[in-house]
């Protein structure tokens, strides 16, 4: 099948609850670039269960996936200490059993939807981060929607939710392989692409250095989920998805 390769005319960051890498990222560009986290596009990315690689392979798409190694796993433990401590973070690590990352995934895109998707990826982090909280559990996911003041139990039962997988979570899954995130964090501005936590001050000086065109749809704080497409790669280091 043919795939559309075109140029994005807004930088977009791919984001995503699990890695302490892309938390890493995210407070750097809250705390550091606050401009470009404003002029970014937002998108999640996350590991399918069964039921979202269904939806995807009938989509004629796979989601590709490298089981991490005990001494990786390591090494990002001490890791992600040394670069949370050098940004003043104080880490509690989660402990994940039997994850389904759509839970807080999906639960986004109704607080998008209402307008408080940053405000939602902003309690995500600091519950699994740094409280070491459980973000698979409905019912932390009901904690943090009510918060918002959000509807709590239509957050906590997104990933139960037929029109949400169908619809805004398929359609993300879908697009990581038409930009070619194949980890995160992940960062795109026009054809070049950052991936890794240490490729984020590359982006920014990429963005800075290339003001959105004149009558571009750019604006303050995008968080979008574009339309499909094509295949996403496979490859893994510590500064990339962890």
């Amino acid at each position: 099948m043919a795939r559309e390769r075109r140029k994005s005319k807004v930088p977009r960051f791919y984001f995503n609850f699990r890695s302490p890498y892309s938390w890493i990222a995210y407070r750097d560009l809250m705390d550091r670039y606050p401009d470009v986290a404003q002029a970014v596009e937002w998108h999640p990315w996350w590991e399918p269960d069964a039921d979202g690689e269904r939806l995807m392979n009938e989509h004629g798409e796979t989601f590709p996936y490298t089981p991490m190694s005990r001494e990786k796993h390591l090494y990002i433990l001490q890791d992600v200490r040394r670069l949370a401590r050098a940004r003043g973070l104080d880490v509690s690590w989660p402990l994940d059993e039997d994850p389904v990352w759509e839970v807080p995934h999906l639960a986004y895109f109704p607080a998008l939807e209402a307008g408080l998707g940053p405000r939602y990826i902003e309690l995500v982090y600091r519950a699994r981060w740094q409280e070491g909280r459980d973000i698979c559990d409905p019912a932390t996911v009901a904690g943090i929607a009510e918060e918002l003041g959000l509807p709590a139990d239509r957050l906590a039962r997104a990933a139960e939710d037929r029109q949400l997988r169908e619809g805004p979570g398929l359609a993300a899954l879908l697009a990581l392989g038409r930009d070619g995130a194949f980890g995160v964090p992940f960062f795109l501005h026009g054809y070049d692409k950052f991936w890794g936590v240490d490729r984020l001050p590359a982006f920014v000086e990429s963005v800075r250095a290339r003001p959105p065109e004149p009558g571009a749809d750019s604006a303050g704080h995008r968080w979008a989920v574009p339309p499909a497409a094509a295949r996403s790669g496979d490859q893994g280091h510590a500064g990339g998805c962890g």
